[in-house]
């Protein structure tokens, strides 16, 4: 059995900075992170054993006990920010530049007289922090919320997406939105992020060679799940994992050619072990054909 790891996958430099920044020592049991600072657990766990705090969110502000306090990766809204400090927090920014170039587009556009529109997941904390400063806003995942549109009344668009998007679904939804007979003028920015599409490329590549992928990441990691979407349209059997200690010798049975892919929130270590089990895994299954043949 052949195993092959995809070209990209793994931690972008907005999640690596915003560990280095959580894991620095002069943080040790006086920082809290409000919120998850990657979507992934095995940094979580590294982070508390670290001495930093977890709260899930701003609305838990009166569980925070230390005074310095993390936006995670993901981004927020300036009002979040302006809450912390007027609590007395001092803030410290983890936030990917990616994210918050996305922030800045969208207020862009509505400087300029344009309706804001988000592609993503509206109940995902990045969303959440690029809405959060706005009056008023969509946020479109499929065709089914194009009514929101419609009953809005607005005639004239400026859309983003959420950074860990798949480029093929937005720009088949923003095509769709330009042609709708309610729809006047759409200024649409692409702001998938670059390493999120590199990883999404890579999987694509590697599915056209293999008979099974497995996915490692966190279970609620957006750009993750979009791995294995990307396998899932290509009729290749994948399993989305978070640890070494989930892979099931039974997967393996009778498979030539396995591939590995990674989250961009999923650290190399983490990577080496499952690509170890995996390589156990084959050899046993190996041994065991020569026994028995």
């Amino acid at each position: 059995m052949k195993v092959s790891l995809a070209s990209a996958m793994g931690t972008c430099f907005g999640v690596q900075d915003a560990i280095n920044l959580a894991m620095s020592p002069e943080f040790s049991n006086e920082l809290t992170i409000v919120g998850q600072l990657v979507h992934n657990p095995q940094v979580s766990e590294s982070l508390k054993k670290n001495g930093v705090s977890l709260v899930p969110g701003v609305e838990e502000i009166d569980k925070i006990k230390t005074k310095k306090v993390m936006i995670t990766a993901h981004g927020a809204a300036d009002k979040t920010k302006k809450l912390l400090n007027s609590a007395g927090f001092t803030v410290y920014d983890a936030s990917c530049p990616l994210v918050m170039r996305v922030h800045q587009t969208i207020k862009s556009m509505v400087n300029k007289g344009y309706f804001p529109v988000v592609i993503g997941q509206k109940d995902h904390v990045e969303v959440k922090g690029i809405v959060g400063d706005l009056d008023e806003y969509l946020v479109i995942n499929n065709e089914d919320d194009f009514q929101k549109i419609h009953e809005s009344g607005n005639r004239r668009l400026g859309i983003v997406t959420q950074t860990t998007q798949q480029r093929d679904k937005v720009e088949a939804l923003v095509a769709k939105i330009r042609a709708l007979d309610y729809v006047d003028d759409v200024a649409f920015v692409n702001t998938i992020c670059q390493p999120t599409h590199d990883r999404q490329v890579a999987v694509h590549e590697l599915a056209d060679q293999v008979d099974l992928m497995i996915v490692i990441g966190g279970f609620n990691s957006s750009n993750t799940k979009k791995l294995v979407h990307v396998c899932d349209e290509k009729g290749i059997e994948a399993h989305h994992i978070e640890s070494f200690d989930q892979l099931n010798k039974d997967w393996f049975i009778n498979k030539q050619h396995v591939g590995i892919t990674a989250g961009t929130s999923t650290p190399e270590n983490v990577i080496n072990e499952v690509h170890i089990k995996i390589l156990d895994i084959a050899k046993e299954i190996e041994n065991h054909t020569l026994l028995t043949s």
